[in-house]
C-alpha cells in the first residue's frame, strides 16, 4: 500500500490545531516523520527539541485552522 503522506500532514497540522496554547504552540504527540516533513513545509518550528509542544509558523498556523475547520466542522 502507497501511503499520501500530503494527506497525512493535513490531517496532522489540522490536530495539531487541536492542541493550540499560547497562541501558536501545539502539544506534538504525533509521528515524528509527519512532524518533520510539516517542518521541512515550514509549517511548524523544528520539533527535534526537548520540549512538548511546537511553535506553529505564521502560514502554519493559518494552514492548520483552516484544515481544521475542513476536516472536522460541521
Amino acid at each position: 500500500m502507497t501511503l499520501d503522506t500530503d494527506k497525512i500532514d493535513d490531517a496532522v497540522l489540522a490536530l495539531l490545531h487541536l492542541g493550540l496554547h499560547d497562541g501558536a504552540r501545539a502539544w506534538k504527540g504525533f509521528d515524528w516523520d509527519a512532524m518533520d516533513r510539516l517542518f521541512e513545509k515550514g509549517f511548524i518550528a523544528n520539533p527535534a527539541n526537548r520540549a512538548k509542544s511546537v511553535v506553529f509558523t505564521e502560514e502554519g498556523l493559518r494552514r492548520s485552522r483552516e484544515l481544521f475547520e475542513a476536516m472536522f466542522t460541521k
